[in-house]
């Protein structure tokens, strides 16, 4: 979807200012914020796709001004409302809600470290999935403006670019991101030239790379 969230390219917001010796969180609740975004998936069922369309529906004057850690706690606890585990009242009283459809498999204290060093993966290598794009290939970008979730930056919808790499089959976070399914498909390293990107003020002779699923994109013709 386009909104706020989707800021690469956008200009007038200043500079990037680095904060010298930033601590991993900086707040108390940061950190419990991140403990419980992680277990709550283990008895709630939700992935990153998810979590990444609660936080681009957020309204863009508060995605502006809220904090990272912000952005993740109005996500976890809409995922939360939808899911008939957390109502308004419940926050007012720090109550939990109805538990009778929660997931079973609880996260134990003794396997959180792993659990987040690890990660999800998200490739399925099993998968046969046809291959329609191959590296070397001049391809276009859609430009496709979805209403829900994709990860497709605008910046690139509609330029032209060069297949480098070939990542393997991924689950498509657009469909997953709705609950439509995996439906795996191919994901590749596209090679940009930057002014085409950016236009003409970008420096000559530099490029980027953007990982991008298979349905993002066509073959080129022109």
């Amino acid at each position: 979807m386009n909104g706020i969230h989707d800021m690469g390219g956008m200009g007038n917001f200043g500079p990037v200012i680095r904060e010298e010796d930033e601590p991993v969180f900086h707040a108390d609740w940061e950190r419990r914020m991140f403990a419980v975004a992680h277990a709550i998936t283990f008895t709630v069922p939700f992935g990153d796709d998810q979590l990444r369309r609660e936080i681009e529906r957020i309204k863009p004057a508060d995605y502006l001004n809220s904090s990272y850690y912000e952005l993740w706690f109005r996500a976890v606890t809409t995922i939360l409302k939808q899911r008939d585990v957390l109502t308004d009242n419940d926050l007012e009283n720090y109550n939990l809600g109805p538990q009778q459809d929660l997931h079973p498999e609880a996260l134990l204290v003794e396997d959180v470290e792993s659990v987040i060093m690890g990660g999800v993966e998200t490739r399925r290598p099993d998968a046969e999935i046809p291959q329609q794009l191959s590296v070397g290939d001049l391809i276009k970008v859609r430009n496709n403006h979805p209403y829900h979730h994709t990860r497709v930056p605008l910046y690139c919808r509609g330029k032209i670019g060069t297949i480098v790499r070939d990542h393997g089959i991924f689950v498509n976070p657009d469909s997953n991101s709705e609950d439509l399914g995996e439906r795996p498909q191919h994901c590749y390293a596209v090679e940009f030239d930057s002014q085409v990107l950016w236009g003409d003020d970008a420096e000559a002779g530099t490029f980027m790379t953007i990982d991008l699923q298979e349905s993002y994109m066509e073959k080129a013709t022109d």
